[in-house]
C-alpha cells in the first residue's frame, strides 16, 4: 500500500505541473507579439520621462534628449543616439532605466526605478526593430 501512494504521489505532482504550465502559457505568449511605440511604449516615456525630457526640462537641458516624439526619442542626445534598433542590450536608453550606468545618470532621475514591466515592454519593443507604429 505504501509503494501505491508514492506511485500516485510523482503522477499527481506530474499532472499539477502541467495543469500549472497550461495556466500560466497564456501569460507568456504576450510577450511575443509586436509591441507599438502608440500603444505599449510612448505611454510610459509619457508618464515616466517627458516630465523632464522636453524642452525646458532639465534632462533636456543637460542632455539634448526629447521624448515628447518617436522623432525626438531615435534622434537621441546631444552625445548620440540612444537607441539601437534590434539590439536592446546595446541601447543606452537602457542601460540608463535597469541601472547599468553610472548612479549620476540613471532614469529616471532622482524617481522611482521604472517597473520590470515598464522596461520589459521598452526591451521588446527595441528587439522588435523599435518601429514607430
Amino acid at each position: 500500500m505504501l509503494y501505491r501512494c508514492h506511485f500516485r504521489l510523482p503522477l499527481a505532482l506530474g499532472f499539477l505541473g502541467g495543469l500549472l504550465f497550461a495556466v500560466m502559457w497564456p501569460q507568456a505568449a504576450p510577450a511575443q507579439q509586436a509591441l507599438s511605440f502608440k500603444e505599449d511604449v510612448f505611454p510610459i516615456l509619457q508618464i515616466r520621462c517627458v516630465d523632464c525630457h522636453q524642452p525646458g526640462g532639465k534632462g533636456y537641458q543637460e542632455s539634448g534628449l526629447d521624448l515628447q516624439t518617436y522623432e525626438g526619442l531615435m534622434k537621441g542626445t546631444k552625445h548620440g543616439a540612444i537607441v539601437v534598433a534590434g539590439s536592446a542590450f546595446t541601447s543606452n536608453l537602457v542601460a540608463v532605466i535597469d541601472r547599468r550606468t553610472d548612479r549620476k545618470i540613471w532614469m529616471p532621475h532622482g524617481k522611482k526605478k521604472l517597473s520590470k514591466c515598464e522596461r520589459q515592454s521598452i526591451r521588446f519593443w527595441i528587439n522588435q526593430g523599435a518601429r514607430n507604429n
